[in-house]
């Protein structure tokens, strides 16, 4: 019954100064608010990360054919004939904990439609082994496999985006579309994306789903290629599960350079280390705006003690009269500290919605992923109420120790 007649006192002297009390709460609310926003976002972001790089497989690793100008392609394949299925093989074969391969090849792509519309996607002869190392989940049909990769068929397997592009009324599966000069039927068809973007740090992620995929050998035999270019666009290669990818990639990499006679015409890339790249910078950015929005805080509750050093000043015969009556030093201590306390408590309350609110207005203005963090929330509440505990402290001793009769004879 103590505490909450101490705790009715405490509202009730608050909402004597209403203005005083609000802008005070102002530097709480906006301190607790900050830290949720920005940890969430650190979180969505992060989670985000991790799901564009668990597309490209954390035990895969990624070669890349480059592009280069024709006069400086003479050069090169004067040494290296470019990326091609045979690295693949050889990769396999001499590398104990290279388990798979498969390979990509971009189809130059000049027009895709269908007798229902028109696709903007373009064309990518895939091995069988391709949708394996891949994130990608069937919505309907099949998907590609050996025997259309054998028999070089003329089958075709849509994009989730692609297929709405084509054929916007439904019903693709078992359909014919003309990939330039050529008939395909539709044998299956991919679920929608499940990621927001295409690239991480510059890399394709291999999930646009504005694409038509066809049997690799279908590909490069009937469709034709500029001179000199690779003879596949892109390999990806799986790594045991008991090996580190980092490591795996070292031994990838020295393999490359001897085939290709130490002519840079590729890119391997290794979505482990991405993710651990990305996972330290993410830990930076997290540090950095925490203690930005901290700053916040720390301001607040120079601001709460600043009020309750006035308060104290405005208080000063009600202190007296307080003591005369038989209150102790612990007494008023108590009384300054609950309120200073109870303003760290509203306003980090407030500070919670309006933490909650911002990261949802950021969210929608900046597409940036939130994700929602108990953690962040319980954390940044915890320290506004341990901000306003500590910081009421000493206005809460020195009200204490005002001398009871020159206390009363203040003015």
């Amino acid at each position: 019954m103590k505490y909450l007649s101490l705790f009715s006192d405490t509202l009730n002297e608050l909402a004597h100064h209403k203005l005083r009390t609000l802008l005070t709460l102002l530097g709480m609310i906006f301190g607790v608010g900050a830290v949720i926003a920005m940890l969430n976002i650190g979180e969505g972001a992060e989670r985000e990360a991790l799901k564009m790089i668990d597309s490209m497989g954390l035990h895969n690793l990624i070669v890349e054919s480059k592009k280069f100008e024709q006069k400086e392609l003479k050069e090169q394949r004067k040494h290296s004939t470019g990326l091609s299925i045979r690295d693949g093989e050889i990769s396999v074969a001499s590398l104990p904990f290279i388990t798979q391969f498969s390979a990509q090849k971009k189809v130059e792509t000049y027009s895709i439609f269908s007798a229902q519309g028109k696709s903007d996607g373009e064309a990518t002869g895939v091995s069988s082994s391709f949708f394996d190392l891949s994130k990608f989940k069937l919505a309907d049909g099949r998907l590609l496999n050996k025997q259309d990769n054998l028999g070089f068929s003329q089958v075709a397997l849509l994009g989730s985006t692609t297929a709405k592009q084509l054929f916007p009324l439904g019903g693709a599966l078992g359909k014919n579309i003309k990939i330039n000069h050529l008939w395909f039927k539709v044998v299956g068809v991919l679920q929608a994306p499940f990621l927001k973007k295409e690239q991480f740090q510059g890399i394709k992620l291999g999930g646009d789903q504005n694409q038509v995929f066809i049997p690799l050998k279908t590909a490069l035999h009937k469709f034709p290629s500029k001179d000199l270019v690779s003879e596949i666009t892109s390999l990806k290669l799986k790594v045991s599960d008991d090996v580190d990818p980092v490591a795996a990639a070292q031994a990838v990499s020295h393999l490359m350079e001897r085939r290709h006679n130490e002519v840079d015409d590729y890119k391997l890339i290794v979505p482990a280390a991405l993710l651990a790249q990305q996972k330290q910078t993410q830990q930076i950015f997290n540090i950095v705006m925490s203690c930005v929005a901290g700053i916040s805080l720390l301001v607040g509750g120079i601001g709460i003690m600043n009020i309750m050093l006035a308060t104290v000043l405005e208080r000063t015969k009600e202190i007296g009269l307080l003591r005369a009556v038989g209150a102790t030093q612990k007494d008023i201590q108590l009384q300054f500290i609950a309120e200073s306390f109870t303003i760290s408590i509203l306003g980090g309350i407030l500070g919670v919605f309006f933490g909650i609110l911002l990261s949802e207005l950021i969210s929608i203005y900046s597409q940036w992923a939130v994700s929602w963090s108990i953690s962040a929330i319980v954390l940044s509440f915890s320290i506004c109420a341990l901000v306003g505990l500590t910081f009421g402290v000493y206005p809460a001793v020195k009200a204490s120790k005002l001398d009871p009769i020159d206390a009363l004879q203040s003015d």
